[in-house]
């Protein structure tokens, strides 16, 4: 038998920050180079730039360095056979200035020393400030490989002078992300255990901070506890970034009232370690309401009914690929709408798996084409 060659591939990306979706982000890749590399015959080896490389390492079971060490971080590129800079939203100017110089200059670095660079389904933009959208088209001229995952991103890049027919535009890489049968993320909850919720409809939460006012977290806290006077549920809050999403969870759980006298309950998730934890947090669910991208994903992932509440586009744009639009934004938000909309959904889940099953299918497989694309070109050169 021939042995499988190696291949060494540093992967950028916000790693390490213990943002789930963020964190899901980097599961979905490694996992896919894994799977794709094996059918390859590769055996590919990650090393990640994280904020935190030591947790990132026992997390993962990989090889991490600093992000921020440029010393470490150049020789992880050197000593590598190219460079993944992705997914997620990486190449944008609404969080602040540095986001963009950071990730291109990590590709830029690797471009210098020759390394084959790969964009993994990322989300571009939005780029407000002109100067910075001529820097990402020298850049992505220059790499080998460019997936996006939504089709307004590709237009973005296209307005910038990188021509569609250069981009791919692909799902979420966290589409293709399975729970494994074992490992992390197996434990069963404990919040039904002996609690009397195990036999109440579980439905996901997932908000944030966005409106200084709170206005959509008071409207959305409105609304959910309109449901549970229509229908006895289990209100599950699921933070996916700490301490953040915590806070804003117990903000809206403060705002429910007493929900016990009309038969419902109400919980809120710890802080997970891994991922695949808040996966099966998820998996639980007889309906998300979120406002975070990835948990909307997760929810898809798992053929959970979901509610998404835009604060940005790409709520809108992933959306908009299961057929669907946003029970109501951060700017408007009717509480009525959302308790008739979830009460549909938990009495029509049947349904709505049945009618998206075979477009989250097809999501899924889709999700996994940049790891097959670099494993091919990987091979192509090894």
């Amino acid at each position: 038998m021939v042995a499988a060659s190696s291949q060494t591939i540093v992967l950028s990306g916000y790693y390490g920050y213990r943002n789930s979706g963020d964190e899901a982000v980097l599961q979905s890749i490694l996992s896919a180079l894994e799977e794709e590399g094996k059918a390859a015959g590769i055996a590919i080896t990650p090393v990640v730039l994280s904020i935190d490389p030591e947790w990132t390492s026992r997390t993962y079971g990989v090889k991490a360095v600093h992000r921020m060490k440029l010393g470490d971080v150049r020789n992880a590129i050197k000593n590598s056979d190219g460079l993944i800079s992705g997914g997620g939203s990486l190449l944008q100017d609404a969080t602040g200035l540095g986001s963009i110089p950071y990730y291109l200059g990590i590709i830029k670095i690797a471009q210098w020393m020759g390394k084959p660079t790969f964009v993994y389904a990322q989300g571009i933009g939005p780029v407000r400030r002109k100067p910075f959208r001529p820097l990402i088209a020298a850049v992505f001229r220059r790499c080998e490989y460019i997936s996006v995952r939504d089709a307004e991103s590709a237009a973005l890049l296209d307005s910038m002078g990188i021509r569609k027919t250069a981009v791919q535009v692909v799902p979420d890489p966290v589409m293709g992300l399975a729970l494994p049968e074992d490992g992390p993320g197996v434990a069963p909850d404990p919040a039904d255990q002996g609690s009397g919720s195990a036999e109440l409809p579980v439905v996901g939460v997932s908000v944030r901070f966005w409106n200084p006012e709170r206005t959509e977290l008071a409207k959305l806290a409105e609304g959910l506890a309109s449901l549970s006077r229509r229908v006895p549920v289990h209100i599950r809050f699921l933070p996916f970034h700490f301490p953040g999403d915590d806070e804003a969870s117990r903000f809206v759980m403060d705002r429910l009232g007493n929900v016990a006298e009309h038969g419902s309950t109400v919980s809120i998730a710890a802080e997970t370690e891994h991922p695949y934890e808040m996966l099966r947090e998820v998996s639980r669910c007889r309906l998300l309401v979120g406002m975070r991208l990835h948990s909307l994903i997760y929810a898809a992932s798992q053929e959970v009914p979901l509610l998404g509440v835009s604060y940005d586009p790409k709520i809108d744009h992933f959306l908009g690929r299961l057929g669907g639009v946003p029970v109501g934004t951060a700017e408007e938000l009717d509480p009525r709408i959302v308790a008739s909309q979830a009460e549909r959904l938990l009495l029509e889940g049947d349904a709505w798996r049945a009618a998206n099953a075979p477009r989250i299918a097809e999501l899924k497989r889709e999700a996994r084409t940049p790891a097959r694309r670099i494993v091919e070109f990987l091979r192509s050169k090894g």
